[in-house]
């Protein structure tokens, strides 16, 4: 396959084209972008201003990846699906900063298998995430992966919330 990757700011005065003929595109492209890959994951059910800003602040470190976790591990953890796997992905892979989604359903409720597969440079975590409750730590140690922490901010909202209404009916608004 031929593959044209034209430089849009560059610091020469003319543009670079290069000609490739690849294999592996991703490998390929990834090399002379140098830019890392980020991973983020979560069950995203549904999306809100939280995981935008996890989304958007990720994408400051590079390439983001949204793993995303299956319908049947939302029934596992919280017993009910809001919004089904594919219509998750498709508004993820709507935002700017989203490069592709990955599917995970660890048997562990993990997404360390993922991980694995993916081999990313940082593995990133919201605000609700700690060192102490995030089960990827000793593989991102082992692998190299860089764990960041708070990113996008503190927790501001909960898809949990937004789908069980507070006690008045209302829709809590975490922009008050």
């Amino acid at each position: 396959m031929n593959l044209t990757f034209r430089t849009t700011k560059s610091a020469l005065p003319y543009d670079i084209f290069v000609r490739l003929s690849v294999l592996d595109n991703q490998k390929v492209m990834d090399s002379i972008s140098n830019q890392k890959t980020i991973c983020i994951s979560g069950g995203f059910d549904p999306v809100h201003i939280g995981h935008l800003r996890m989304i958007q602040a990720a994408a400051k470190q590079g390439k983001v990846v949204v793993i995303v976790n299956s319908d049947d591990w939302l029934l596992r953890k919280k017993g009910y699906v809001f919004m089904p796997f594919a219509e998750r992905c498709e508004l993820l892979e709507g935002f700017a900063s989203v490069s592709e989604t990955v599917a995970v359903d660890d048997a562990d409720n993990s997404v360390c298998e993922a991980l694995e597969r993916l081999k990313p440079d940082y593995f990133a975590n919201g605000g609700d995430r700690k060192n102490n409750n995030t089960p990827e730590v000793e593989l991102c140690q082992r692998l190299g992966i860089e764990l960041l922490w708070n990113v996008g901010g503190g927790k501001i909202q909960s898809s949990s919330e937004l789908v069980n209404f507070n006690g008045n009916g209302e829709t809590p608004n975490p922009l008050k």
